[in-house]
């Protein structure tokens, strides 16, 4: 493995300032070579998709490029990859393209461990159709939700099952291949939100058993937008609404208007970042992706580790418990008020150079379920980019802040 965190490092211009970042779950820093990319393709000959002029070929390469690129991140055929304007406008999409064939009788299942796109939409569109929406709760004591929890709200006339790969406020991560076999068990389709998880472990569409699966780039390194995989099967039996003249291909009869053909080339750059951050992988993009990702487990695993040791140590309550799980950390003071708060360390850290964010992170039902209300707590995030000084400058500043 050559995983040099320095060499990481080098490869993006805003860690230059000495801020430690830590509020990658919210969107990590940006690679040069992605901003180049993006820059590269605007400013170069571009127009709309086509064969004919350069621009045009140069629009049709880029969306070719964009959809391999993600279809060797999540496992998927590139004819399944559908660009979002983000991972919530694709949910809300879906959601309305789906529900058309729901009524009353039917049932929709969520669960309070998601983000809020991964539940409004769904909630949302249940409730227009006039469909029963179930709940699944996770356990507060562990931070695990399990697939019985989710089992037990299955019955014949459920239609649709909401799930994330891991939580974007406390890192859980549910086991969906056991979630996706009771699932379809019922015959309904399971939609993975894959967001946070995608920025720390390689997604495989088919070992997950999801239908869909979305993500977004600016998660894992690259520009602001979306992305959902899913089999051009299954594609092709979905017809959303679509303006007359435009195609009825799949995937584009999902994808609205003219494409941002530059946004798409920074997520092409951006996944072949993370296929290099073990510079000795080697083979296909999908091989070395695999090989980088073993890399950034281990890396983030041992900062975890670290993490984790110096927060024992200091009056925190942990809330992120669960056995398989991001290395994401939400926690609150033990007397969470005044500037013991977890808003106020945010600033106050802030002061220090250490960004750690303070919120419910739109993880509303999780964060009130733990007991944190809409206030949620102080989420620690790590990053490709992390290092150990980073972590210890965390711990000290935190030691300081609540002596």
């Amino acid at each position: 493995m050559a995983y040099d965190v320095d060499r990481i490092r080098s490869l993006f211009p805003a860690l230059a300032d000495g801020v430690a970042h830590f509020e990658g779950p919210g969107g990590t820093q940006t690679p040069a070579s992605v901003g180049d990319a993006i820059a590269r393709t605007l400013t170069g000959p571009l127009s709309n998709r086509g064969s004919v002029g350069a621009s045009e070929r140069t629009a049709d390469a880029v969306v070719l490029a964009f959809r391999q690129a993600c279809a060797d991140l999540l496992g998927a055929d590139p004819r399944g990859i559908v660009y979002g304007r983000s991972a919530t406008a694709l949910c809300y999409d879906f959601t309305r393209t789906l529900a058309r064939a729901w009524g009353p009788g039917d049932e929709v299942v969520v669960t309070r461990l998601d983000h809020d796109s991964n539940v409004r939409p769904w909630v949302q569109a249940a409730e227009r159709a006039g469909a029963t929406v179930r709940w699944v709760d996770f356990d507060v004591r562990t931070g695990e939700l399990s697939t019985d929890a989710v089992a037990a709200q299955l019955t014949p006339r459920t239609r649709l099952v909401a799930v994330t790969a891991a939580s974007n406020l406390i890192g859980t991560m549910p086991d969906i291949p056991a979630i996706a076999e009771r699932v379809h068990e019922v015959g309904a389709l399971l939609y993975v939100d894959a967001v946070h998880f995608a920025a720390h472990g390689l997604v495989d569409l088919e070992a997950m058993g999801a239908d869909l699966v979305m993500c977004s780039p600016y998660k894992f390194l690259g520009p602001h937008c979306g992305v959902l995989a899913a089999s051009p099967e299954l594609l092709e039996t979905l017809h959303p609404d679509k303006l007359l003249p435009s195609t009825d291909a799949v995937p584009e009869r999902f994808e609205f208007g003219t494409l941002p053909y530059e946004i798409m080339a920074g997520v092409t750059e951006a996944i072949d970042v993370l296929a290099a951050l073990d510079s000795d992988a080697s083979g296909t993009r999908r091989e070395r992706l695999a090989t980088s990702f073993v890399a950034l487990e281990e890396h983030e695993s041992a900062l975890l580790e670290r993490l984790e040791a110096g927060l024992a140590t200091l009056p925190v309550t942990v809330w992120s418990r669960a056995r398989h799980r991001t290395p994401t950390v939400l926690v609150t003071a033990d007397d969470p008020t005044g500037e013991r708060a977890a808003s106020a360390l945010y600033r106050a850290l802030d002061e220090r150079g250490i960004l750690a964010p303070a919120s419910n992170f739109y993880a509303l039902e999780a964060s009130r379920l733990l007991g944190l209300e809409d206030a949620g707590g102080l989420r620690i995030g790590l990053a490709p980019y992390t290092t150990e000084d980073e972590i210890d400058r965390l711990l000290e500043a935190l030691g300081e802040l609540l002596a």
